[in-house]
């Protein structure tokens, strides 16, 4: 079925991998802010920093390829670039799953 450029994206396989894949983004990024936070974690400061920025690219690869395949709307990339990051993913998620933005509305009818 080929897909018309304007169409609006339909959630599927890849959507709940960026779904999962942000809430452990966002785990991690609460551990870099608590160990931040706490004086002498130095090392652990470290580690969650380098998992956090690792794993934020990686995130935003995952979705920008969603975004590509019409499996997310470009929205939810734009909120993932926030500059609370993580954060702006999962709330844009939630948005999409519950309020159906930015997606097609036969989308909330199958799932």
């Amino acid at each position: 079925m080929a897909r018309k450029p304007f169409e609006k994206p339909v959630p599927g396989e890849l959507f709940v991998w960026v779904k999962r894949f942000s809430f452990v983004e966002l785990a991690i990024f609460a551990g870099l802010i608590a160990f931040w936070l706490l004086p002498g974690f130095e090392t652990e400061t470290m580690l969650f920093g380098w998992a956090h920025g690792l794993g934020f690219v990686a995130l935003c690869v995952v979705i920008w390829v969603a975004c590509i395949r019409k499996e997310a709307p470009y929205t939810l990339l734009a909120a993932t670039l926030t500059p609370v990051g993580p954060v702006g993913s999962v709330i844009g998620i939630e948005l999409i799953e519950r309020k159906g933005w930015g997606i097609a509305p036969k989308a909330l009818d199958s799932a």
